[in-house]
């Protein structure tokens, strides 16, 4: 029995661990395919294009806007992020799962344009947890925390747009329920490819 490749989104608000828990899932498991975003930044000490990013000059990001290329896009800190569409959906076709960790905005555009993917909102325990986590980090000002602790309010309100709620406690509590719903959808009838003799 052949399986469909099934797109997993994780997103929530800014400093709820996101990317914590994703690479957490990663570990566990070894068959799904990590979404690399193409960006016009450049490449940082260590980072190869392919494994971090697929790095794309000004006027080929804008090229493969063009020619609808990207699940998603945005522009942030004046460079330009972008969900290539034909990676993630190569994967896909050839069975394989793959997951993109991603802002709120983002999910909900791949959500707008692939709502078959399975879309799993990261929430924190508390806005107060969420504070101590951003302010123990030491990557923002003060101003910066209480800009992401208001639009965290907002944000929130996105939840009932996704299939499932994770909340954030302790990372290996919230790896464990994201392999749970990754074993329960790839169970679905409707994910797997019965042939009929």
């Amino acid at each position: 029995m052949d399986r469909k490749g099934i797109l997993f989104v994780i997103s929530g608000p800014s400093g709820v661990g996101k990317g914590t828990v994703k690479d957490a899932v990663l570990e566990r498991i070894k068959d799904m395919r990590l979404s690399i975003s193409v960006t016009t930044r450049a490449p940082r000490q260590g980072e190869l294009n392919g494994r971090e990013y697929f790095f794309a000059g000004e006027q080929e990001f804008q090229d493969l806007i063009e020619k609808d290329q990207f699940l998603e896009w945005a522009d942030v800190y004046s460079h330009k992020y972008g969900t290539p569409r034909d990676f993630v959906m190569k994967n896909l076709q050839s069975g394989l799962d793959v997951l993109i960790e991603i802002d709120i905005q983002g999910a909900l555009k791949v959500k707008s344009r692939m709502p078959d993917g399975v879309f799993i909102f990261i929430a924190p325990p508390s806005t107060k947890e969420l504070q101590s986590r951003l302010c123990g980090r030491g990557k923002d000002s003060q101003e910066s925390i209480i800009e992401r602790l208001a639009s965290c309010e907002k944000e929130m309100e996105h939840m009932k747009y996704y299939d499932y709620v994770v909340v954030n406690d302790v990372v290996k509590k919230a790896a464990d329920q994201i392999e749970a719903i990754v074993m329960a959808e790839r169970c679905k009838v409707k994910n797997i490819k019965i042939e009929v003799i």
